[in-house]
């Protein structure tokens, strides 16, 4: 007879495997299901283009994995997990050859901007450096069941962080010092007027200049496996190759967590349809990975030297091109976020050789060919670029939905980070990892804090399980 599990896993992202490892330390016998051969979700590393070449099929770069409250009471050191630190964070480039950059230095990064915004900027970031942990705890911890530990902080970066980026963006006087910002806030695929996008904007920077941008050594894929070996050892196990369709497939357990799309849950377990039925999807990425032969000849040399470099360069060009993917047109001008690891990460690819990754953003479900338009904005600030192309992998939304079943349409955010949804996803709860099945919890980056590599959803969801586990003590159930 099987013995009833605490808890099963659906899902093996880093927010499926960090509530699990949050079960597993308080003594819960947890299982996990992964419906891949490997482990990861968003956080893979495979050899997409050339042998020898490793890319990461989603995310890359880690501000927030670095600077995560849950992964730094974690010994994921332990388990292979190292973050690499790029001398530059992120730059973006401009046609003149110059660049603003995001600095681990605040003074740098300030410098970049230019004498007219240099003050506001450092006006902007100073009542919140040295304060990242606390702040981060606060913003991104489960709603109504922590008092703040900085409350005036919380209450200070709350003011700012509410109002649409627009309004924050009228601090700068140039436009290098607009356009670094609304960058930083496209990293969500938003338009720029939303509700809370000044908060976006600003956790990428405090994060910056608290524990900057790196890379795991190896690629994102060191992430998940560090989770799953520290759940081992704890005593939870994972099965991998396992597709979950029903909930009958799964053991008998007194609870379940899905870190899965709310519209995979719902068919899944046969209820949730009517529960979610507004939540809705966003604007999708298009995601090109290079082996280069290489590095990419960037006209601005602070480019040559970033992790991230924000390919746009103006705020009225990330603008239009955010509002016509968002409204169903694929922008002719794409704004990109590009990364390049082996600047600091060499051994991921052959001796000289170098792999490269960019993406641009395109309406839900768009089924075109943005590689044109995206190559020729790289060559625009790279000339040669392509030239030192040996190899590419394309990923359009269909191609993204089928290698991550939480990629509905494309979008790499398991829904739209716009107006309201932005912070109150997936419905309009205080308890919103609860399901209308008291027994399942959603623990995706559907729900808060939202999309990023960072495990505080999966963490925050297992806060909630761990009371629904001491209630059935209590009863003795």
């Amino acid at each position: 007879m099987t013995s009833l599990l605490d808890a099963v896993v659906v899902g093996a992202g880093p927010n499926g495997l960090t509530a699990a490892v949050e079960l597993a330390r308080r003594g819960h016998s947890v299982a996990v299901f992964e419906a891949k051969e490997t482990v990861g979700g968003g956080a893979r590393t495979e050899e997409l283009t050339l042998p020898g070449f490793r890319h990461d099929p989603c995310s890359a770069v880690h501000p927030l994995g670095a600077g995560s409250p849950v992964f730094a009471t974690m010994p994921l050191d332990r388990y292979g997990l190292e973050w690499l630190h790029p001398e530059l964070p992120m730059a973006h480039p401009w046609d003149d050859g110059t660049a603003a950059v995001l600095s681990r230095s605040v003074a740098e990064t300030a410098a970049s901007l230019g004498p007219r915004d240099a003050g506001a900027y450092r006006r902007l970031v100073t009542p919140f450096l040295g304060k990242w942990d606390a702040l981060a705890r606060d913003f991104m911890q489960l709603p109504l069941t922590a008092l703040p530990r900085d409350p005036v902080t919380l209450a200070r970066f709350g003011l700012l962080g509410l109002r649409p980026s627009t309004w924050l963006l009228r601090r700068f006087r140039d436009e290098k010092a607009r356009a670094l910002f609304a960058g930083m806030v496209a990293h969500v695929m938003a338009p720029l007027d939303g509700f809370a996008t000044s908060a976006v904007g600003l956790v990428f920077a405090l994060a910056a200049h608290a524990g900057g941008w790196p890379v795991p050594r190896g690629g994102s894929q060191a992430i998940p496996d560090a989770l799953t070996a520290y759940l081992t050892e704890l005593g939870g196990t994972v099965h991998t190759g396992f597709e979950v369709k029903r909930l009958d497939d799964l053991p008998p357990a007194r609870a379940y967590l899905f870190d899965t799309s709310p519209t995979a849950l719902a068919r899944i377990t046969g209820f949730g349809a009517h529960h979610y039925a507004h939540y809705r999807y966003g604007a999708a990425a298009f995601k090109l990975d290079y082996a280069l032969d290489g590095p990419v000849p960037w006209t601005a040399e602070a480019a040559r030297r970033a992790g991230t470099v924000q390919v746009g360069p103006t705020t009225r060009e990330i603008d239009t091109a955010l509002r016509q993917a968002s409204s169903g047109t694929a922008p002719d001008t794409p704004f990109l976020i590009t990364s390049q690891p082996t600047l600091v990460d060499p051994g991921r690819a052959p001796e000289g050789k170098h792999v490269f990754w960019a993406y641009g953003h395109v309406p839900n479900g768009w089924r075109g060919d943005l590689t044109d338009a995206v190559e020729r904005q790289i060559e625009r600030f790279a000339p040669g670029f392509r030239d030192r192309i040996l190899a590419r992998a394309t990923a359009g939304p269909p191609e993204l939905a089928a290698r991550n079943a939480n990629y509905i349409g494309g979008d790499i955010a398991c829904g739209a980070a716009g107006g309201l949804q932005l912070l109150l996803r997936p419905t309009l709860s205080p308890w919103p990892y609860r399901t209308p099945h008291p027994a399942v919890f959603l623990c995706s980056s559907a729900t808060p804090p939202g999309p990023g590599v960072h495990g505080m959803s999966g963490h925050n969801a297992a806060k909630d399980v761990w009371r629904h586990l001491r209630n059935l003590d209590a009863r003795g159930t």
